[in-house]
């Protein structure tokens, strides 16, 4: 029965994406925040159970990413509906995570299977955008967080989003050219 833990506690973070949602857009920040911390603590529990009952798996290992982008997309896109984020951000934010689905896809299309793991400056880019959603549900509740915070947060995630985005396209066409010239 424990060695299910993980991943109830990773499908009850992705289930926690419409009340994160819900709540930014009726500008319950208090709750959004509360959300916010409860989801990155199943976040932090997930793995560390998995290993410490040693029930990883590969569901686990698919839906756990899964969960994190879920929670950040909605995230943004309510910040943006809600204007507390330019839209540009938001977007941003997706269309990194869609170049790499689409390459993923073309990539499995074009060469074949292959096994994904996140690049050090992949996690840095979600930790950068998990704490960044932090910081704007924060300052909406505590008006001492200064704007510059969030201006400098703004600019951490655009450049992170881009770094590791190209980091992703360079690192993967690098490997279908070398797949492609093994091959041939």
């Amino acid at each position: 029965m424990l060695r299910y833990l993980p991943n109830t506690l990773t499908l009850s973070r992705l289930l926690l994406a419409g009340p994160l949602g819900y709540c930014i857009l009726q500008g319950s920040y208090q709750w959004a925040l509360a959300t916010a911390l409860v989801a990155a603590a199943t976040d932090a529990l997930d793995g560390f159970l998995a290993r410490r009952l040693g029930a990883l798996s590969r569901f686990g290992a698919a839906i756990d990413p899964v969960a994190d982008k879920v929670l950040v997309t909605v995230a943004f896109v309510c910040f943006a509906m809600t204007a507390l984020v330019p839209w540009y951000l938001a977007l941003a934010v997706i269309a990194r995570d869609l170049v790499i689905v689409a390459g993923a896809a073309c990539y499995r299309w074009l060469i074949g299977p292959f096994e994904f793991a996140a690049s050090s400056l992949s996690k840095a880019n979600m930790a950068i955008q998990i704490g960044f959603c932090a910081l704007v549900l924060a300052a909406q509740i505590y008006p001492w967080i200064p704007q510059v915070a969030v201006t400098a947060g703004s600019a951490a995630v655009l450049f992170f989003a881009g770094a590791s985005g190209c980091d992703y396209v360079l690192k993967w066409s690098a490997r279908a050219i070398g797949q492609r010239r093994k091959a041939a």
